[in-house]
Formats: structure tokens, C-alpha cells, sequence
């Protein structure tokens, strides 16, 4: 039986036919750098659909086996399984030439590679499949995306949750319903590539302690050193390079391994030193100093000023039915608390006829298509920028018509407009909009992140995606800033080369080649951190002219539906754009849609936050 039914006209099997390696794993944590893998499960499928291989086991990870509660592997279940280097190699012969598969691959494909890494080995896996990144593009009419709710939807049974093999054989279920509307929607697989990656790149790692302090600026002429002051040093040392960084970071000094604007002081002994350092610090008037002076001026760092610090409460909402909101609130004497924002979204309102709505606009000049987003936003509606389940109704503008997904949209019998519709919109019948859509915020827009079950601030997804690109490739980053609006340190510019934030609170993650997502654990972001950027960066001599739009959404959880959803269009020549913003205010975190394009790259960008990605 093929994984792809032959009905409704489906795309060449060959689109959606590969050699599959189904995976779950159970594990210790959260964090594959840290935690270990307590079970694995495998199953195998061929391009026919039939079930070639399965394979299941517990393992003994050597290490408190975290969650009981969540996956019920106490240690004593534990005790007697093999170890993990005991079974890679029959993990790696099923893995090996086949796609993995997973709800949520990204987090299944780094357990297993730091798992591999550990029995020195290589994880045998060139490319994924997330179930997860592909129901997203699907859009089902669900109000998740867990798996128990997309096997409920598929009507997939579904027997012990977070039990490895069983979960499995529910992927496996999945993933045949999940292919068939694919191809119903003629989507593209979003398969990531997987290259081999060092194995030291999977070396658990000891976070870098936050600075306390703030920066307070340059290193005065025959002044002291002030604790927050970012330090760099470069070239030859007389004294080992680790003891130099202690003893700063011991005295309250921030130490950075780049030079920018913002930089206090640099250290060397050679001050005519031709390294990217020295240049740099030579072009922005960097106070330089030597090692000896250094350690001299260590002996009496004067106090800084702490970065401001926030306290969780809980504020009670008046709304019978919503969910208390847990806020971190401000306690700097003087600072007015705002009340929260809340979204207010009318269905059927007068002013608001697409409210509940997703649109998607074919043909036209970009203008012109940036310009129907833009009405159909201020008409209550979202702006789709792909064909998916959720879409409701087509507008077209010039050679919209000759669109490759227009045969598809026919066969879907969907309401097909001209411009003229968004004047004066009316619903088509049998196109009710669903009850439960997202927020849709302007650009520009702003809401305040609810928090759920008194908890504070919880894990939050701003997952970006686009239409498929052929000529370039888009790269989602995140710059973790202070109240001056700079990194604490380098660290704090999560990208592709760099996908988390040394504790781990904010990650890079990648669901496929149109759909990237930065997750935040807001709860444990450190006290410096006052806004998180997010922005997306295009490789090469392409603009976002030429991309088109990006859609952003925000979810509280991985699997969780969007709380809110902004489509954002640059003009033509932007080369970088700002996304969304969440930072705290008062006593709320917050969200900002910003859809601020530059024509400069990501280089420029990040050395305006104090990243000099050059070194």
C-alpha cells in the first residue's frame, strides 16, 4: 500500500516516496547536550508504504532518569537495559539511507546525535522529516499540533503515550495521513539536510555565567575598571589565556571574544597587531591597554550597576474564562505598571469582515500583492503566503491565473476573487471561517504574551516560514539584548553556526527549508536580558523583494496553535529584516510585529547589537 493514495489527483508518487526510518525517543530532559536518551524506538518503511523493520528498547543512561511522571522510566525499570553504544550500531544499519522521521525531528535528531557522538560514532542520517513542520504547512482544522491531537484528527489509534514504540506506530499513521493531504495540497516535503557536524559540536558544554552588571561604557584615560565593563583580548600572553578570563570574570567584568563599539578596553601586548581585534578597535577608538596593566588595574575593579532584576507575581483577570495572567514585574522604584494588553478580535464585525479568514493572494507586482496582504489584515483576515487546509478564499492579480497552484485551488473549490473583492468582501457559501484563528496583528502591532496555569513566563515559538525558494537560502537569528540595546556577550547572537544560547533559554530551531523558529524559555532568560530580536537574514545577492512575504507566529509550546500571526512584506531591496521583538514592559513579556527591512547583511546588522560575526 502506498503511503500516498492514488485518489484526488495526487502529485507523482515519486514526490513523496522515500525509504522512511521512523523515530521516538524518551528522554531524560529537555536539553540534548545534557540529558541522555532512556528509550528508543524504530520502525522502518519502504516507498511502497509497507513496514520493513522495527526495533524498541529501553536503555540504562547512567544518570537520574528526570521526568518519572512524564514517561514512567524509573531507574529501577532502567537498571539491567543496555547502554546506548551497546545498540548504536543496529540504531545506525535502520537509520542508515532512509529519511528519519519524528514529531518535532529536530529534538529526536540531536538526542540521537549527541548519543552517537558519545559511542564515537557518526549519526548515519542525511536528511529529516518533521511531522510537526509538515502539519503546519498542512493546516489542519486541530486546535494543536501534539501528536495524541493529530492522531485523534487522523483517527490514528493510539494506546500508551510517551511510550516509545507506541508512539512510533502512531508517527507512522501520521505521517500516511499527513502525506496524503500533501499531495491533495501538491506541498512540498519540507525535508532539512543533515550534514555530518563535528563531534565535538556535541560535547556537552558548561554555560558562560551572565555578567551581572551593566556596561558602563569605554575605560577612561587613567581611570579604573568598572564591573560590567566588556573586555577583549587578543594576541600572545604572558599568562594563559583561561586564567586572564577568571580572574575578569571573578573581578565583574563582562569578557567578549569580539571587538565592537561597545567594547571598554581591549588587552594586548602587541598594540600594532594586524588581527581583526586590534583593526577594529583601532577604527572605533577602543581604549587599548597591555597584559601588565591589566592585571594591575584587576586588583581594584570598582563597583557597576546590577542589571535590573524582576520578580514573578500573579495578577488576577477579570474574564470568567481566561487564564490567569503570571507576569515579571518591574520593581524599580518610580516605574508605572501598564495594565495588560489583550488582543480583541470580533468575528463578523462591520469593520472586520474577514475576521477568522485566511486569504492567500496570487500574481501581481510585489507592491501590489504587499498591498492586498495589507487590506486583507486591516479587513480582519490573515494573509496566507502558501496553499494550506486553512486557506478560505483566493484573491488574483495580474497573471495570477497562470500560478501552478491555481489547477490545485480549482480541485479544492475554492472562492477565487479579483482585487476588487477586498473593497467590499463577502463570504462565499460552505467557506465558514474556523472558530479558533490566531490573533492577526498589523505591522507594528503589539500584544502581551498570556501565561497560562499561574505559571511564569512559560516557552514560547516564533516560527518565520516563506515560500519556497529555489535561488537562496534564509537564515532566522536572535540577538539577546540588555537594556542598552547590545548583547551581554558574543553568545548572545543565536544563529545557524551558533543554534543556542549557552544555558540553553533560547534555541535555533529548523523545521524545514521554508520554516525556521527561535524558541525562548522566557522563565529562565537571566536578568540582563530585557528584549529578544528576531530577525531573518538572506544569503547572497537576493532581496526579500524577491522572496516575498514572511509569516510569523507566535505559540506557547513546540506543538501549540498559534496565539498570534503577523504576514510581513519588505518593500524590494531589503537584504535583512527585523521580525519580532519580545521584550518585557512593566510587568508583562510582550510582542511586537516589526517588518523593519535593510538593504545591508546580517554582518551589519549584528555589529549594530555588538556582534562582529567577522571574527
Amino acid at each position: 500500500m502506498s503511503l500516498v493514495s492514488a485518489s484526488f489527483n495526487a502529485p507523482a508518487e515519486g514526490d513523496y516516496a522515500y525509504d522512511w526510518a521512523l523515530v521516538d525517543v524518551e528522554t531524560s530532559g529537555l536539553m540534548a547536550r545534557r540529558d541522555r536518551v532512556l528509550s528508543v524506538a524504530v520502525i522502518t518503511i519502504g516507498p511502497d508504504g509497507e513496514q520493513t523493520g522495527e526495533f524498541s528498547t529501553l536503555l540504562d543512561p547512567g544518570c537520574d532518569p528526570g521526568p518519572v511522571e512524564v514517561h514512567g522510566l524509573t531507574a529501577e525499570r532502567l537498571r539491567g537495559a543496555p547502554t546506548f553504544d551497546q545498540v548504536a550500531g543496529r540504531i545506525g544499519a535502520m537509520l542508515q539511507d532512509r529519511v528519519l522521521v519524528a514529531h518535532n525531528a529536530q529534538f529526536d535528531y540531536d538526542f540521537l546525535a549527541h548519543e552517537f557522538a558519545r559511542a564515537r560514532m557518526w549519526l548515519p542520517v542525511s536528511r529529516r522529516l518533521c511531522t510537526l513542520a509538515l502539519n503546519r504547512q498542512v493546516d489542519p482544522p486541530t486546535d494543536d499540533m501534539k501528536l495524541g491531537t493529530l492522531a485523534a484528527h487522523y483517527d490514528v489509534p493510539r494506546q500508551r503515550a510517551h511510550d516509545a514504540l507506541d508512539d512510533t506506530r502512531v508517527l507512522a499513521g501520521i505521517l500516511r495521513a499527513s502525506l496524503r493531504e500533501a499531495a491533495r495540497l501538491d506541498l512540498p516535503l519540507p525535508l532539512v539536510t543533515c550534514p555530518p557536524r563535528a563531534e565535538s559540536q556535541f560535547t556537552p558544554k558548561p554555560p558562560k555565567t551572565p555578567c551581572a552588571y551593566r556596561n558602563p561604557g569605554r575605560l577612561a584615560a587613567d581611570g579604573p575598571l568598572l564591573q560590567g565593563m566588556k573586555v577583549a583580548i587578543t594576541g600572545e600572553t604572558a599568562h594563559a589565556r583561561a586564567e586572564l578570563v577568571g580572574r575578569a570574570v571573578a573581578a565583574g567584568l563582562n569578557m567578549m571574544t569580539s571587538v565592537s563599539r561597545h567594547t571598554s578596553v581591549l588587552v594586548t601586548n602587541e598594540p600594532a597587531s594586524d588581527s581583526a581585534k586590534a583593526r577594529r578597535a583601532l577604527a572605533e577608538g577602543v581604549p587599548v591597554i597591555d597584559e601588565h596593566t591589566f592585571l594591575r588595574m584587576l586588583a581594584d575593579v570598582r563597583p557597576g550597576i546590577a542589571h535590573e532584576t524582576a520578580a514573578v507575581v500573579v495578577a488576577p483577570v477579570t474574564e470568567p474564562e481566561a487564564d490567569p495572567v503570571v507576569v515579571a514585574v518591574d520593581l524599580t522604584p518610580g516605574v508605572p505598571v501598564p495594565a495588560p494588553r489583550r488582543p480583541v478580535q470580533p468575528v463578523g464585525a462591520p469593520d472586520r469582515p474577514l475576521a477568522g479568514r485566511r486569504v492567500l493572494v496570487l500574481g501581481g507586482v510585489h507592491a501590489d500583492a504587499a498591498a492586498a496582504r495589507t487590506r486583507i489584515v486591516e479587513l480582519g483576515g490573515s494573509a496566507a503566503i502558501n496553499l494550506s487546509a486553512g486557506v478560505t478564499d483566493v484573491v488574483l492579480l495580474e497573471k495570477g491565473e497562470g500560478d501552478r497552484r491555481m489547477s490545485r485551488i480549482a480541485a479544492l473549490e475554492l472562492p477565487v476573487h479579483d482585487i476588487h473583492w477586498l473593497s467590499a468582501p463577502t463570504a462565499a457559501a460552505g467557506t465558514a471561517p474556523r472558530a479558533q484563528e490566531p490573533h492577526v496583528m498589523p505591522r507594528g502591532g503589539v500584544i502581551d504574551l498570556p501565561t497560562p496555569h499561574g505559571r511564569p513566563a512559560p516557552q514560547w515559538y516564533v516560527t518565520a516560514g516563506w515560500a519556497p525558494q529555489s535561488d537562496c537560502e534564509i537564515d532566522v537569528v536572535a540577538f539577546l539584548l540588555d537594556e542598552d540595546q547590545q548583547v551581554t556577550f558574543d553568545e548572545d547572537f543565536i544563529f545557524y553556526g551558533a543554534p543556542e544560547s549557552p544555558a540553553g533559554t533560547v534555541r535555533l530551531l529548523t523545521g524545514g527549508p521554508a520554516e525556521q523558529t527561535i524558541a525562548l524559555d522566557l522563565a529562565s532568560l537571566p536578568p540582563a536580558t530585557r528584549k529578544v530580536v528576531v530577525a531573518a537574514a538572506i544569503d547572497g545577492a537576493a532581496t526579500f523583494g524577491t522572496v516575498g512575504a514572511i509569516q510569523i507566529g507566535a505559540a506557547l509550546g513546540n506543538s501549540g496553535a498559534p496565539v498570534a500571526r503577523a504576514t510581513l512584506d519588505a518593500a524590494t531591496t531589503e537584504r535583512t529584516m527585523l521580525l519580532a521583538e519580545i521584550y518585557r514592559r512593566g510587568p508583562v513579556w510582550r510582542l511586537r510585529a516589526v517588518g523593519q527591512g535593510y538593504d545591508h547583511g546580517l554582518d551589519a546588522l549584528a555589529r549594530g547589537y555588538g556582534v562582529d560575526i567577522a571574527d
